[in-house]
């Protein structure tokens, strides 16, 4: 994991909100991109954050 929580809600609250759209809104096809922050988020892990060298997680390893 490489997501704090704080991170982890956004991302899924914000992918939520972009799948949305494609249902109600603007109806637009670009909002299935929201599957990305939703899916980093749930799972807790952000391939670009790992790329980039950060990390929002106060977890220590072990």
């Amino acid at each position: 994991m490489n997501e704090g929580s704080i991170d982890r809600v956004v991302r899924v609250l914000v992918g939520a909100a972009l799948i949305a759209m494609v249902y109600v809104g603007p109806k637009a096809a670009w909002g299935w991109i929201g599957l990305v922050p939703l899916i980093t988020g749930l799972v807790g892990f952000c391939p670009a954050y790992k790329l980039l060298g950060m990390n929002t997680c106060s977890a220590k390893k072990a």
